[in-house]
């Protein structure tokens, strides 16, 4: 509907991965060069890693792009939670090998002989395997052994592994795959864009579609726009998208911050989300909240001493080897006090249940970004580690580099 109010030739900002629309901001620069690199390089494995939404399909689907078919063979794989013998018969059938009814052991010698007839043709074959994160170990396994197959001291086949931050740490941590980690010849992880890159990321895409300067956007917006996306394309894709579509129903020919506070609050509308529950509690709320949950209950009461027993009866109590005082009688449960006090009602703590509910999603918000982060230390630590230790002359400077090839 915006594209022909605005006059596009297309929708700019589709959730589907186009390549046309590929952006090179910083990190996905950096990416290129790293798949450019392993690409000379003509063997092992090149691992891409970025969060949901980060662009990483298009980022392949750009460099398939810059690729002559008559020398690179490239097939891609959508892996699923698979074993190995699975993922075998998944890559033949992008080889276009028959597997129905053929042993594991006929289904790689078919494929070293499809490889095979690749390289003596003058073409190399590559291999993408797309959500690297839900293989299963035996899947990396079979991948490795598939990276072995060679000709005339030549690999036959390098493969891309595409996947979500936790692809890294199943790689790089896993005791079992210390072999294919040794094949890995170059890593990358992609971040999310910087915030002076997304007004450039919006008017690229409209300029693929023929935009001409209508709807125009205010400065602000794009900050609006970065605070609520955080840098992510595919999120910022979705953003924008919903602002060209309400700019089109209001007829405007200018976004503004305004509008953008506006679009956010009807999708985190349509999530079930009030944007009023998402503003930290006020200081007095949370201490009050805090204050009711650690309030003393109720105790036990014990049975007074009798009236007829005083001071004066605490020798004779005593000659007699009792304890200067009665005997409390047995306290009685909680209950059953109240029964006797029924006009004393029991304290409660007025606490608007949203509120807590917020305050406890918030409290588990930041423990979860805490793990992230301690996970994410962890992992660069272990990486520098493990670079000093092969190679201390070359080992990168963590202060200027923010990746490293493994």
């Amino acid at each position: 509907m915006y594209d022909q109010f605005y006059g596009f030739t297309g929708r700019p900002f589709q959730l589907t991965p186009d390549p046309h629309f590929y952006f090179e901001s910083g990190t996905h620069r950096k990416a290129m060069s790293y798949l450019g690199y392993g690409l000379a390089q003509g063997e092992g494995f090149i691992v891409i890693t970025g969060d949901v939404g980060a662009g990483k399909t298009t980022l392949v689907g750009h460099l398939m792009n810059t690729i002559d078919p008559n020398r690179l063979t490239a097939v891609k794989l959508v892996s699923t939670q698979v074993e190995g013998d699975d993922l075998l018969r998944l890559v033949a059938e992008q080889f276009g090998i028959e597997w129905e009814g053929e042993s594991k052991a006929e289904l790689l010698r078919s494929m070293e002989q499809y490889l095979r007839e690749q390289a003596r043709a003058g073409k190399r074959t590559l291999l993408i395997v797309d959500e690297g994160q839900n293989l299963a170990i035996s899947a990396l396994e079979e991948l490795r052994m598939l990276s072995n197959f060679q000709l005339g001291g030549h690999s036959l086949l390098q493969i891309f592994l595409l996947g979500q931050p936790e692809f890294r740490q199943t790689l790089f941590h896993s005791p079992t795959l210390e072999q294919l980690r040794q094949r890995v010849i170059a890593t990358h992880h992609l971040d999310p864009m910087e915030p002076e890159e997304v007004e450039p990321y919006i008017l690229h895409r409209l300029g693929k579609v023929g935009w001409t300067g209508n709807p125009s956007f205010s400065p602000d917006a794009f900050e609006e726009i970065f605070d609520y996306c955080e840098g992510v394309p595919r999120k910022l894709n979705v953003l924008v998208s919903r602002l060209l579509l309400y700019g089109a129903v209001e007829q405007m020919t200018r976004i503004t911050a305004q509008n953008v506070r506006s679009v956010v609050a009807e999708i985190e509308a349509d999530r079930g989300i009030d944007a009023s529950t998402l503003a930290p509690l006020p200081v007095e709320q949370v201490v009050a909240a805090a204050a009711a949950a650690v309030a003393p209950t109720p105790t036990s009461f014990a049975a007074p001493t009798p009236a007829n027993e005083t001071a004066l009866e605490w020798p004779q109590r005593a000659a007699d080897g009792r304890p200067p005082f009665a005997e409390p009688a047995p306290t009685r449960p909680e209950a059953d006090v109240l029964e006797l006090m029924p006009d004393v009602a029991p304290a409660t703590a007025a606490i608007d249940p949203e509120q807590l509910a917020a305050l406890e999603a918030q409290i588990a918000s930041l423990e979860t970004r805490l793990v992230e982060q301690d996970a994410a230390l962890r992992r660069v630590l272990d990486l520098l580690i493990e670079w000093v230790e092969r190679d201390p002359e070359n080992a990168p400077n963590p202060a200027t580099s923010q990746t490293w090839a493994a």
